[in-house]
């Protein structure tokens, strides 16, 4: 156990992980919902350059036949799981900071595929960006003064 993480600042951040992974897991299952609806609509169209059931529809919204969305519900799942469940492990500050680093990446090459590729964007994907950028943020807090806090006993 790594008694750094009983702090109550390493607790707040890493509750702060778990809700904003909450919302992450919300927005992707909106997300997976439009990819799976029968039939496209004006959700979150807005002008010519935004419009989520382009997005959700288009051939960048699955890998390997698995949905991105879904993708997108595992990983802020097992950042919520690490930040809640397995919080007092000693090596969950750098497992924390590599997944959420890791998504962020994944996060960034859609949104590329996004504005370079298919010319259109998704509100639910900008959102899950500024959702996953936050989490690898305080992820990158919890890691980097995982030894800086004192205990407080």
């Amino acid at each position: 156990m790594n008694v750094n993480l009983r702090s109550g600042f390493s607790q707040r951040l890493l509750s702060m992980v778990a809700v904003l992974a909450v919302c992450g897991i919300a927005v992707s299952s909106i997300s997976l919902q439009r990819h799976y609806a029968p039939s496209k609509t004006a959700y979150c169209d807005i002008g010519a350059t935004f419009s989520c059931d382009i997005v959700n529809r288009s051939q960048y919204s699955a890998i390997l036949g698995v949905p991105v969305a879904l993708i997108g519900m595992l990983g802020y799942g097992a950042l919520a799981g690490l930040a809640t469940v397995y919080r007092e492990i000693r090596d969950t500050p750098a497992m924390l900071f590599g997944a959420a680093a890791l998504g962020l990446a994944f996060a960034l090459y859609l949104t590329y595929i996004e504005g370079h590729v298919l010319g259109v964007w998704c509100i639910l994907c900008l959102g899950s960006l500024a959702l996953i950028s936050i989490i690898t943020m305080l992820a990158g807090l919890i890691w980097w003064t995982r030894d800086a806090i004192p205990d407080p006993s």
